[in-house]
């Protein structure tokens, strides 16, 4: 794929519906040969619109007019590649615990969580949330995580989380005001109820903070794995992280989370884990497939924001 078909795909099929503003900018990136050159000068990995978009933001450049956002990035690029080259998207978004609750509920319980690509983590802290689904609620408190479910078998109550760790390339400090401003950068502009998400979840986090270990996917998961503490159901998860590690690498994880003792979650792009035999999704939007033990059970939004069950 391009980089202008890639920017083009973002537009029409995470964007639209989502945010109208990044809609607007990756259209008009698709369309540009000057910055799609510019992009083009940077590493693959490194070109993702919501990388781009998040750099700009953080950097304080305008990104509601697609005139002035061109004009700013062609006369900033150097300051802007220099910090898309050292920065990747880490998306912390508390709402995908919302679709992963019902799979989480109904493991023999107390659970030792254990996520892949953490961030900053707040995707741990599924028993401290609230959750709406439609008029069923789950716990109390704040953040509330609001979701459309769909055939799901949605639990009474949340699960009990006696250990939690994650695991990343780069894990970022709630506590750390530089890393709280890129966490968000990376929430998309309309979005004023995930900011309130985010302060609300880091402050949980923030009072408690959860083992954050820098390291690789595959090469140091079963160490930190090795410290779940007895007695507890292991559930090593991930949700829109494995797009980001090579194909190869991505099948020696399935094949090293699969040997260890517990269960494995995983919550990715179709085309990221390469499940078979799937069902039309609902719409023609971007959608996640859920999936328990290499099985798929539903689809997801990217945010968290509904679930539809077919498992």
């Amino acid at each position: 794929m391009t980089i202008a078909q890639h920017y083009l795909d973002f537009a029409t099929r995470e964007a639209r519906g989502v945010s109208a503003t990044y809609e607007r900018l990756a259209s008009a990136v698709s369309r540009d040969d000057e910055l799609l050159a510019r992009l083009g000068e940077l590493p693959e990995a490194k070109r993702q619109p919501n990388l781009l978009f998040g750099v700009v933001r953080l950097l304080g450049g305008p990104v509601d007019d697609p005139a002035a956002f061109r004009d700013h990035v062609l006369a900033h690029w150097p300051a802007i590649a220099a910090e898309m080259g050292s920065r990747i998207t880490q998306t912390n978004e508390p709402g995908r615990c919302a679709v992963l609750l019902p799979v989480l509920a109904a493991l023999p319980q107390p659970l030792a969580l254990l996520e892949v690509g953490a961030s900053a983590g707040l995707c741990l802290y599924p028993d401290r949330y609230a959750y709406r689904y439609g008029d069923h609620v789950v716990g109390t408190g704040e953040p509330v995580l609001h979701c459309a479910a769909e055939g799901a078998p949605l639990p009474d109550r949340r699960p009990e989380v006696v250990w939690r760790a994650g695991l990343d390339i780069n894990p970022l400090d709630v506590t750390h005001p530089a890393d709280v401003a890129w966490l968000d950068a990376l929430i998309w502009p309309e979005h004023a109820h995930r900011r309130a998400r985010l302060r609300a979840a880091a402050a949980i986090a923030a009072a408690e903070p959860p083992l954050l270990v820098r390291g690789d996917v595959l090469d140091d998961l079963p160490r930190l794995a090795a410290q779940a503490p007895p007695g507890a159901t292991l559930v090593v998860f991930h949700s829109s992280v494995m797009y980001l590690v090579p194909g190869d690498r991505r099948e020696a994880f399935a094949r090293a989370v699969t040997a260890l003792p517990g269960h494995w979650i995983s919550n990715e792009s179709p085309h990221v884990i390469g499940h078979e035999g799937l069902p039309e999704p609902p719409d023609g939007g971007h959608h996640n497939v859920l999936a328990l033990d290499g099985r798929p059970l539903a689809w997801t939004r990217g945010h968290g924001q509904a679930i539809t069950w077919f498992g």
